[in-house]
């Protein structure tokens, strides 16, 4: 896991879009805005639901639910 607070703004930012933006999370009938998508992954990282971790065979970072950080 990579402590989310000690990366940039930018960086958590840019994560967090790229997770939102692929994650084909279901609304409903309503438009959601990418703003209001980032503040509630915001939320959950910050009540530590979901946490940022750095995926070694593909050098990269993801944000992933903390129930299947202790499944594995």
């Amino acid at each position: 896991m990579i402590p989310w607070r000690e990366l940039s703004p930018e960086a958590l930012n840019g994560l967090i879009e790229e997770f939102v933006s692929r994650e084909g999370t279901e609304y409903g009938e309503q438009e959601v805005s990418l703003v209001f998508k980032v503040r509630e992954v915001v939320a959950q990282l910050e009540a530590g639901t979901v946490a940022v971790v750095f995926e070694a065979e593909t050098s990269s970072a993801s944000i992933v639910p903390v129930c299947d950080l202790h499944g594995s």
